[in-house]
C-alpha cells in the first residue's frame, strides 16, 4: 500500500474531504483551515463539473495549505468510467487521487494507478438497514482490493442523498481493510461528525450536502464541520 500522499498531517490527525466544490471562492476561503482534500464531481449530479472548469478549480487548489501545513488535494470522483474518459479528464485536469464509486474491478483500479500515477479511492455503499448492514458481503468484496487501492470510503447507498447508514457496519469495514486508510461519507454534517469519530475513529471523513445552504456551499458551514473533526 502506498502512504497517503502529502502525509497524514501528524500523528492521530482525521483527514477531512470536502466534495462537490464548483466555484474559486468558495476554494479560496477553505485556506489554512484542517481540511486535506477538496472533490470534483465528474460523474452525473448536480454538482458536476466540467474537466475545464476543473482545471481552473484545481489551480486554486494548487495555491492551499491545510491548516497543519500539508498541501490539500484535489480529489475526481467517477463512477464506472473507462481508461478513455479518465485518460481525457486527467489529461485537462491533474488529479492527484481518482476516486471509484462504481463497480470497477480491482484490476482496472491497479491500471488506474498504473498507467496515469494517481492515488485511487475505492468506494463501497453500505445500507440504512441496520440487518441488510449486516448481512452485507461489502467487507469480504472489500477486502480484494487491498493493495490495488491507496484507500477505502464507505458511503450510504444511493450516495449523495444527505443520509447517514448504519454506522454499525464501519467495525467490519476496518477489520477488512487491515490497516488501509478508511473514510466516513454519507449523511454527515457538523452535528453528528463528532459523534462519529468518538465511536469509530475513522481515518477521514468527506461531506458534500452537509456543508451546504440551499444546495450551494456554506462557507461557515465547511469551517465548522473541519474544526469538529479536529476538535476546534
Amino acid at each position: 500500500m502506498r502512504p497517503i500522499d502529502g502525509g497524514s498531517g501528524g500523528a492521530g490527525l482525521t483527514r477531512v474531504k470536502i466534495c462537490g466544490l464548483r466555484d474559486t471562492a468558495t476554494i479560496q476561503a477553505m485556506d489554512g483551515l484542517p481540511v486535506h482534500e477538496i472533490g470534483f464531481m465528474f460523474a452525473k449530479s448536480r454538482r458536476q463539473v466540467a474537466p475545464a472548469l476543473a482545471a481552473e478549480l484545481i489551480a486554486e487548489v494548487r495555491k492551499l495549505r491545510s491548516r497543519d501545513g500539508s498541501a490539500m488535494r484535489a480529489v475526481g470522483v467517477f463512477v464506472n468510467p473507462t481508461m478513455d474518459e479518465l485518460r481525457e479528464t486527467l489529461q485537462t485536469a491533474p488529479l492527484d487521487v481518482v476516486q471509484l464509486h462504481g463497480e470497477e474491478s480491482p484490476a482496472f483500479c491497479e491500471d488506474v494507478r498504473r498507467t496515469f500515477g494517481t492515488a485511487v479511492w475505492k468506494v463501497f455503499s453500505v445500507t440504512e438497514d441496520h440487518a441488510a448492514a449486516d448481512d452485507s458481503d461489502g467487507p469480504a468484496r472489500l477486502e480484494a482490493y487491498r493493495g490495488c487501492v491507496d484507500a477505502f470510503l464507505i458511503d450510504t447507498a444511493g450516495g449523495g442523498t444527505g443520509r447517514t447508514f448504519a454506522w454499525h457496519a464501519i467495525d467490519r469495514y476496518k477489520s477488512a481493510a487491515a490497516g488501509m486508510p478508511l473514510y466516513v461519507a454519507g449523511g454527515l454534517h457538523p452535528d453528528n461528525v463528532a459523534e462519529l469519530l468518538s465511536r469509530y475513529s475513522p481515518d477521514g471523513v468527506d461531506v458534500s450536502s452537509g456543508v451546504e445552504t440551499d444546495g450551494a456551499k456554506d462557507r461557515t458551514k465547511i469551517r465548522l464541520f473541519a474544526e469538529r473533526v479536529q476538535g476546534l
